[in-house]
């Protein structure tokens, strides 16, 4: 590589620039340029149909102005600006844009579009930038600058023709980011001075990232630096047009905004030439997880992709910010945990605020849910398991317990090499603590005794044979253990318990986890489920002695030949 053959941006001179010290408090107007800037860009290009689902989607995540063509380049575009009027799909709060360049004949093309439509921007653009001036058009400042006046004054013109609609004037410096300052607002305030705009109006000035070229703090020096001396700024709403060419179009939209900018065009999701425009999507989700209203409603995120995917046969991407399959997933073992505590503390304390770790947004605000927010793979650990067991069958299990499923699952997706579905946990689950083992329990009966204690007489199957015992103890489950120590020749002993209903209901299910240790050897948990605590309890013993090493639950050589 040779980095010799390209040169870095000189820096602009704004030593006293104040977009570093400012807050964003409020959303721009927004301009979706999805049906112009984003079509453009398509493989294959939207027909009516498409268009036409798009513009709905437009109008009804609250877009107020929108670019939908460029109709003096082509057919396409121009029957859909007509077919918008004629049929009268445009809401009244709801303005249309369309795009022309500085060619006479292709203005006066362009307002004979828009005949019938009560209101419309004509977003007029010539190119400006150093570079284009010098390979492209062979031209100097001069000619640059009348080519811009007289585009003007030609929209003007026709636009003087268009009974019944009030036209306003948008005007694109295109390749912004390449043109000289001092001859970008020459030009500007020369184009807003020729439209004239009426008290109470004022000329859209778009500047444009068309290509973007340095980063976002320069983008916003520009932007700042324009502002200050545009001498109509007062006449002027002041939009930008940001690319993504440096991968920097949302933070470059966010610091021009700082900078003073007050409109922002864009597409959904970043559609557009080469790497994209904008994302309008990500910008305003931004403004809503630091509590400003993005005016646009978001509610229903997936019915959006669903519609964008449709409309443009571009896929979002599964890492795309907020819109992504996998952006409310957490694969990592500490993440997992982090996000189930998180979502512990938030429903305890009853905070309204939403706070938790990992998550910069509550899911359920843009129609996502919280089950997929975890996956298991070989990277996830107790947490993250432990969640999607709560989450998705109700289990609560123990955090010690989870820690030791946790090896089982990493067992499982080591030799896979593939993450485990909610299902899949729980079926390993299943597999590990709660399939019938070798010993099973069939019948029990117990009884309270004097003293607080209780008796209790109990059938097991152990493979081919059943066995009766009996025992007596503190409880059911000491009298259990007592006597299946007795049985195993064991010193069985009880290290944890713990238990919960699955649902809600006097005929709920019942689940204990109990952690046994064989003497001195390794504890093992159990698990045991249902409808009585007791039967439950029972079977969660039985559970974690199925699951000792076999030669520490073999019964006993002398109790074995004598019980039957």
């Amino acid at each position: 590589m040779n980095p010799s053959r390209y040169r870095g941006v000189p820096p602009i001179h704004l030593p006293d620039r104040q977009w570093p010290g400012r807050t964003l408090t409020q959303a721009p107007r927004w301009c979706s340029v999805d049906l112009r800037d984003g079509n453009q860009a398509l493989v294959e290009p939207m027909g009516p149909e498409r268009k036409l689902r798009l513009f709905d989607t437009l109008v009804g995540l609250g877009f107020k102005e929108i670019e939908v063509g460029f109709p003096s380049a082509s057919r396409t575009d121009l029957d859909f600006v007509r077919l918008l009027i004629e049929e009268d799909r445009i809401p009244a709060d709801v303005t249309i844009q369309v795009l022309v360049q500085a060619r006479e004949d292709l203005i006066a093309a362009t307002a004979g579009a828009l005949r019938g439509a009560r209101r419309a921007i004509i977003h007029l653009y010539n190119s400006t930038s150093a570079l284009q001036r010098r390979v492209v058009f062979r031209q100097d400042r001069e000619a640059i600058l009348d080519l811009a006046l007289r585009g003007t004054r030609w929209v003007k013109e026709a636009a003087s023709l268009l009974r019944g609609c009030r036209v306003d004037l948008e005007y694109s410096p295109e390749s912004f980011t390449g043109t000289e300052l001092d001859f970008a607002a020459e030009v500007c305030d020369a184009v807003t001075e020729t439209w004239a705009p009426a008290p109470g109006e004022r000329v859209l000035i778009n500047l444009p990232a068309t290509v973007e070229m340095a980063g976002p703090n320069h983008y916003a020096d520009q932007i700042e630096w324009m502002g200050r001396r545009l001498r109509n700024r007062d006449r002027m709403v002041l939009s930008v047009h940001p690319h993504n060419d440096r991968g920097c179009a949302v933070a470059a939209a966010e610091l021009a905004m700082l900078a003073g900018a007050d409109r922002v065009e864009g597409t959904l999701f970043g559609n557009g030439e080469r790497t994209g425009n904008v994302d309008l999507v990500t910008l305003a989700l931004n403004l809503y997880t630091h509590g400003v209203d993005p005016r646009l409603e978001l509610g229903d995120l997936p019915s959006v992709i669903e519609a964008y995917e449709h409309c443009t046969r571009m896929p979002v991407p599964a890492r795309h910010p907020y819109a992504g399959e996998l952006v409310f997933t957490a694969f990592s073992g500490s993440h997992q945990d982090a996000i189930k505590k998180g979502l512990a503390a938030l429903e305890a304390e009853a905070n309204p605020l939403w706070e938790v770790p990992y998550l910069p947004i509550d899911p359920a605000d843009i129609g996502r849910q919280y089950e997929p927010i975890i996956r298991i793979n070989s990277q996830s650990g107790k947490g993250g398991i432990a969640f999607v067991l709560e989450q998705a069958f109700g289990f609560q299990v123990p955090r010690d317990l989870a820690a030791e499923f946790s090896r089982a699952v990493q067992r499982i997706t080591d030799a896979t090499g593939e993450e485990l579905s909610p299902d899949g946990v729980f079926a390993a689950f299943q597999r590990e603590y709660l399939a019938p083992g070798r010993i099973e329990l069939l019948d029990f009966h117990a009884r309270h005794e004097p003293g607080g204690r209780a008796a209790l007489q109990f059938k097991l199957r152990d493979g081919a044979r059943e066995v009766d015992l009996a025992g007596t103890g503190n409880g059911p489950i000491d009298a259990f253990v007592g006597a299946l120590a007795g049985w195993l020749g064991l010193p069985l002993a009880v290290c944890d318990y713990s238990e919960h209903a699955l649902d809600a209901g006097q005929d709920a299910e019942a689940v204990a986890y109990v952690r046994i240790r064989a003497g001195n050897g390794p504890a093992r948990f159990g698990v045991g489920e249902d409808r009585d605590i007791v039967a439950a309890s029972l079977r969660a013993v039985l559970s974690g002695v199925n699951r000792l090493a076999p030669a520490e639950r073999e019964p006993a050589a002398a109790q074995a030949g004598g019980a039957a």
